[in-house]
């Protein structure tokens, strides 16, 4: 089993989420966070005491996937959530290791 970590824009989530439902997929949790990455949120006018504290929102969708169904489930989710500009988000496959219940 692998666990899915899909940060995206807000505007993206529910299109990601749509095609997540559509996918075997074992859970699901959905949170509101706010970071950045390479685009460092923009703020050009800004001192870099502004910039370090100028975090932008963001969906995190984590998802636990079994592993036969890994590739297609990352290649169809990577089609939805890519729209090809900066600060698009990342995917990241994680393996489990245990599953405690």
């Amino acid at each position: 089993m692998k666990q899915v970590v899909v940060i995206v824009k807000p505007f993206l989530a529910e299109r990601v989420l749509e095609t997540v439902a559509e996918l075997e997929v074992d859970a699901l949790a959905v949170h509101e966070v706010k970071g950045y990455g390479r685009q460092k949120s923009y703020l050009d006018a800004t001192t870099e005491q502004d910039r370090s504290l100028a975090f932008l929102p963001k969906v995190e969708i984590q998802c636990w996937v079994e592993d036969s169904q890994i590739d297609h489930f990352v290649d169809k989710v990577s089609q939805v959530a890519r729209t090809g500009r900066i600060g698009d988000g990342k995917l990241f496959v994680i393996p489990v290791s245990r599953i405690s219940e």
